[in-house]
């Protein structure tokens, strides 16, 4: 009997996928557990496979075509199987794809109109191919070209490696689904542009590009033009008013000095005598450049003659000669990553009410339990280690801090998965060590440290940057004693560690040294109270201050 394969949700935010390659063709045998295509997702591209045994019967959607979650992906049944019914049922809306409506079943009635974006693709002349910025991540927006690998006249092969390409979490190859000659590069590389801009376009060679841009832009790139023409007719005004090139006058016995505003401003404030600066603009005019350059031993004889015409004075004051330098400034370019980090930073501190609680814990038992573990055979484990585990065991007591507001509702999460912040080149990003309360120690030392590795040369993939309950910053390592972080949303909160130092304190009675670090806690007021937030902060000094107690 034929079985219908839908789309499948691959991934929680999924809602539809995109057939990057098919590895059956109609006709083939199935077997269970064969790979039936590469889907890709809103986070990756994955394999996909048969969960029945048959023949291929139909496919539903083409290579590098799009659909819905639940849409008809394929049929498999036995072989000659009569499967008109099922394309005809509601589960398969979607006509076969290696068939096409015959010329004399149309309806007689015009045709509705069709939508703007029907008509780009009508227009587009087959066999080319417009590629779009894709979108690599659940929250990517926009999109970087790190690097093209492939030049315009390039012949490209399917699955060839187009470019790579920036986005908020990840430098990604992105590869092509289509063959063709790789006409028009859209982006180039180091620049941005939101997902769905066109990126390139690959066709037979001789394909008329403009023609295509043209249709695309609807008329952009001469609108384009004109505001460029517009522009370059008002520039000479624009210049005119610049600082540098508008004239005043100084009358000096009886002599007319031009000079800029800017340089008469720059004159003034370096104590420069204008009559001693020789002017390098049009007809003797003093700019910018002329005050920043001036020296005064160019003009000694000038300065004898005010000199001597001072010396009359009861007071002499000799010229207080200040420094000249050349100021300098460089615009570089936000990263892709560094734009997101921005952008939801600034959303977190605007929209969560952020307070602060800190507390100081005592490391003595911790750093002795610490090297005790550390001899045992194979196990390495840090500070920051017994931090998350802490963090983790004091969650599962307080669950009220392991949640997320939601407006109307606030979720519970029954599951403890911990963001690990981690510093990389350009920010800042958060991989998850997923039920982090379930891990042993040595298990949580060894994924932290292969996940921060990953995430510092840019190999994690999206899923592990997801999900996360709760987050834990150190920043101890470099020394910092006290800080308070912005909270990761969705989270309710997120902890700030300190450095480890050596200090007098009180200990029986008696000033001895000890070992403390200041844990700083951040919690959303909508979903942790001042109360709650503290009783989680004990907790956690109750592990740390006594380590054998995680182990049990």
């Amino acid at each position: 009997m034929a079985e219908i394969i839908n789309m499948p949700r691959l991934s929680d935010t999924m809602e539809e996928g995109t057939v990057a390659k098919w590895l059956k063709k109609v006709g083939d045998k199935i077997e269970e557990g064969d790979i039936l295509a590469e889907i890709e997702t809103d986070k990756a591209t994955m394999e996909f496979e048969s969960f029945h045994e048959g023949t291929l019967l139909h496919i539903g959607i083409a290579e590098g075509d799009g659909a819905p979650v639940d849409s008809l992906l394929a049929i498999i049944g036995d072989e000659g199987e009569d499967i008109s019914a099922l394309l005809k049922s509601g589960s398969a809306e979607a006509s076969p794809v290696n068939e096409s409506p015959k010329v004399d079943e149309a309806p007689k009635t015009s045709a509705p109109e069709t939508s703007d974006t029907e008509k780009e693709v009508a227009e587009v002349p087959e066999g080319v191919e417009v590629i779009k910025m894709p979108r690599l991540s659940d929250t990517m927006e926009e999109g970087t070209v790190a690097t093209w690998l492939k030049k315009v006249g390039d012949d490209v092969e399917e699955g060839d490696i187009l470019a790579e390409i920036e986005t908020d979490k990840a430098t990604m190859e992105f590869e092509s689904f289509y063959s063709g000659n790789l006409l028009y590069i859209g982006i180039k590389e180091g620049e941005s542009a939101p997902v769905d801009d066109v990126l390139a376009i690959i066709g037979p060679k001789g394909t008329d590009v403009d023609a295509i841009l043209n249709q695309k832009s609807g008329g952009a790139q001469e609108k384009t033009s004109e505001k460029t023409e517009t522009e370059s007719k008002t520039s000479p005004v624009a210049e005119t008013k610049g600082s540098d090139s508008t004239e005043a006058a100084v009358t000096h016995d009886g002599q007319r000095i031009f000079v800029s505003p800017l340089a008469k401003k720059m004159a003034e404030d370096k104590g420069i005598n204008l009559t001693t600066v020789k002017g390098s603009g049009d007809h003797g005019r003093i700019v910018k450049r002329d005050i920043e350059n001036f020296k005064p031993s160019e003009s000694a004889a000038p300065a004898a003659t005010v000199a001597d015409a001072a010396a009359s004075q009861p007071q002499t004051m000799k010229p207080v000669i200040l420094p000249v330098g050349e100021e300098g400034s460089e615009e570089v370019k936000n990263s892709q990553m560094r734009k997101v980090i921005a952008k939801r930073l600034g959303e977190s501190k605007f929209s969560a009410p952020h307070y602060y609680l800190t507390i100081e814990v005592d490391m003595t038992n911790a750093a002795q339990s610490r090297v005790h573990i550390n001899n045992l055979p194979d196990t390495k484990v840090s500070y920051n280690d017994l931090v998350l585990k802490a963090c983790a065991m004091a969650l599962q007591k307080h669950p009220q801090v392991n949640t997320s507001w939601n407006g109307d509702t606030t979720r519970y999460n029954k599951h403890i998965h911990m963001g690990v912040a981690v510093a990389v080149e350009d920010g800042l990003v958060v991989p998850v060590l997923k039920f982090a309360d379930q891990l042993s120690l040595t298990q949580i030392g060894g994924a932290v440290k292969d996940l921060a590795g990953r995430a510092r040369i840019k190999k994690l993939t999206p899923a592990e940057m997801e999900g996360s309950t709760f987050t834990v910053s150190n920043l101890g390592m470099f020394g910092i004693l006290e800080f308070t972080s912005i909270i990761n949303q969705p989270n309710s909160a997120i902890l700030s560690v300190g450095a480890i130092v050596e200090k007098p304190v009180v200990r029986n009675g008696e000033i001895v040294i000890g070992s403390t670090m200041k844990l700083t806690l951040a919690c959303d007021h909508r979903t942790v109270d001042g109360a709650t937030g503290a009783q989680f902060l004990q907790t956690l000094r109750a592990f740390m201050e006594n380590p054998v107690t995680m182990l049990a």
